[in-house]
């Protein structure tokens, strides 16, 4: 198949691209500039330069491939908009990123014992985000209706492990390993009890090939595989340093340091989902622990 594919050059939508030509797909994909595109050729892929907020370039590309995925921006609505305008009438597919901080709440590091499925957006469900995060949930609502396209929203979750692409580091752990090596102090928000579900990057890819090939009109996936609080990831990381024990960290001080969006959600709050409509369709990811990871992965600098 001819894909396109947004956030080419980034560390979710560069390790589809290069799952996707392994796979013998060939990839067409947006880079902003031309040194991603310099970037992501080098891994077979065919740079566009442009920006999500070029709709006519979007739709040229979108009209000319079989398929589309969106991995560069869950929250860019126009860039949606745009991709289903021009696929319209079509069927072809539309898989589209989001992420799990949907879900999240604002604990600031307490826990919670609220877990979510894939039927959050089903018809007659109760549930609803937080109003930082409704702008986003309208999106993946706006997409799954689209008619005569076929969308998938994936929804993944704390995204761990390095990334087969240009760019190979996520954002939440490496925000949170760069802190402790700067510092000398591997912190937590708060008391750290809050839990995130996790997978592993390569997990993620993979099911993004499922979904291209399998998945139904409207189909909603969460991506996960196994959880972990921030306590025990932030541990995890002093062990690997080798520093002493990890220590709470206020949401007032974190927030200073990481911003809002980042202290209070990527870090603070709990965000504990379930997929098995992704397994229903035969995916079986193969990484189950970020903590095993993590005192794997990172050593002293």
């Amino acid at each position: 198949m001819d894909i396109f594919l947004t956030g080419a050059s980034g560390y979710i939508g560069g390790t589809i691209a290069v799952r996707l030509i392994g796979e013998g797909h060939s990839v067409r994909g947006l880079v902003r500039d031309p040194a991603k595109g310099e970037a992501v050729r080098a891994l077979g892929v065919v740079p566009v330069e442009g920006t999500l907020d070029d709709a006519f370039l979007l739709a040229r590309e979108a009209r000319r491939a079989d398929a589309v995925i969106n991995a560069a921006d869950s929250d860019h609505r126009g860039a949606v908009e745009a991709l289903v305008e021009a696929l319209a009438g079509t069927g072809k597919a539309l898989l589209h990123t989001s992420g799990s901080s949907i879900v999240a709440d604002t604990a600031a590091g307490e826990p919670s014992d609220k877990v979510y499925d894939e039927s959050i957006y089903d018809a007659g469900s109760s549930w609803e985000p937080t109003p930082d995060k409704a702008a986003r949930v309208a999106i993946d609502q706006f997409l799954l209706s689209a008619a005569d396209i076929r969308p998938v929203v994936l929804c993944p979750c704390l995204i761990y492990g390095r990334g087969l692409g240009a760019d190979p580091e996520s954002l939440q752990l490496p925000a949170l390993v760069a802190q402790a090596r700067a510092s000398g102090i591997a912190r937590h928000v708060g008391r750290g009890l809050n839990i995130w579900s996790t997978v592993h990057v390569e997990d993620v890819a993979e099911l993004y090939l499922i979904a291209l090939e399998r998945a139904q009109p409207g189909t909603f996936l969460f991506v996960e595989n196994g959880e972990a609080s921030f306590r025990d990831m932030a541990g995890a990381i002093a062990r690997a340093l080798r520093l002493g024990a990890a220590q709470e960290w206020p949401i007032e001080d974190a927030i200073k340091t990481l911003g809002y969006g980042r202290a209070m959600y990527a870090q603070g709050s709990n965000s504990r989902v379930r997929g098995p409509r992704a397994r229903a369709l035969g995916w079986a990811p193969r990484h189950a622990s970020v903590v095993a990871w993590i005192e794997s992965a990172y050593q002293p600098a």
